[in-house]
Parts: structure tokens; C-alpha cells; sequence
């Protein structure tokens, strides 16, 4: 879905798939602000599909994971240079199959990986996301961030990140 087909209120959906071993799956993407970045699964809703529907897709096209919610763990809402809602739901997921392997869509993905939180906290490849995820599935802190700043190439003037406990 192109960014004219969206309109100015973007709805996008996110999985934090957790497999048996304790690790994320992540993706590092080929567009975007996320470019070369490691990050959770994630896109936009299509017309006619639950949000929940739209993780399990996103993280199936991206990564060949098929998952199963798991619960709602985080919300991030901000403004993109005071004009556009850019919204995601981030799920918990976890993998079906737990031998199925991790297939990066060749296309959106430079690779896709099982990685520990451990290692995500603080690379320097780990999105701003990502890392604000680690830090709370370490310590298991603050439900509601502000004043964050993914990084100038959004363009947010607004951007804050809800984590459920």
C-alpha cells in the first residue's frame, strides 16, 4: 500500500516473536528510516483485516514465521512533521513450528534473525524500538515513553511508545 493510498492516518501492526530459547525475531530492512537497522517484523494494515491478522502476515511475509498471538504488549502513536498519525500495535508472538526456518523476504529484507535481547540492547544496528523493548523485558519498567526521537529521517514532531508491563 502506497503512502497515498493510506491517507494521513496510519494504522500498522508489529510482532515481537519470542521463541523457546528466549530469543526475537528481527529484520533488517532494505527501505525506509529503518534501512540497514535491525527491527521487529512490522507493516501497514490492509483493507478488510484485524490488526492482530496483520502481524501474523507481516511477520509470515517478511520472515516465513508462522505465528500465534500471544497478547497486545505496546502501542506507538506520533505525528510525522505535524501532519500524519503514524500508529503500530506491537504484539507478543510465538513461532507455530518451532524448527520452521527464518526465510528474509529477498525483496523488503536485507536478513531476518533469531537474536538474544541480551545483544539487541545496546547494538548499534538495533532500532530505537527495539532497544526501548529490551530495556523493559529487562528491567520491566515504565509503561509510557515521551520525548523520544527515533531519529531525524521520520520526521516526527510528536512520537511517543506505550509498554504494557
Amino acid at each position: 500500500m502506497g503512502k497515498k493510498e493510506r491517507g494521513k492516518v496510519w494504522l500498522a501492526a508489529g510482532g515481537l516473536v519470542i521463541n523457546e530459547k528466549g530469543e526475537w525475531l528481527v529484520v533488517k530492512k532494505r527501505y525506509g528510516g529503518l534501512i540497514g537497522k535491525w527491527s521487529l517484523p512490522a507493516g501497514f494494515v490492509s483493507q478488510g483485516e484485524t490488526i492482530d491478522e496483520a502481524a501474523i502476515r507481516e511477520v509470515k511475509e517478511e520472515t516465513g514465521i508462522d505465528c500465534r498471538i500471544r497478547e497486545l504488549v505496546g502501542f506507538r502513536t506520533g505525528v510525522i512533521r505535524g501532519d500524519i498519525s503514524d500508529n503500530m500495535a506491537i504484539f507478543t508472538m510465538e513461532p507455530i513450528d518451532s524448527k520452521q526456518e527464518v526465510v528474509p523476504e529477498q525483496g523488503e529484507l536485507y536478513e531476518a534473525a533469531w537474536m538474544s535481547p541480551m545483544n539487541l540492547k545496546d547494538h548499534p544496528l538495533a532500532s530505537l524500538m527495539l532497544k526501548e523493548f529490551t530495556a523493559e523485558s529487562l528491567k520491566n519498567g515504565i509503561p509510557y515513553l515521551d520525548g523520544l526521537n527515533p531519529g531525524n529521517v521520520f520526521e516526527y514532531t510528536s512520537y511517543r511508545l506505550f509498554i504494557n508491563k
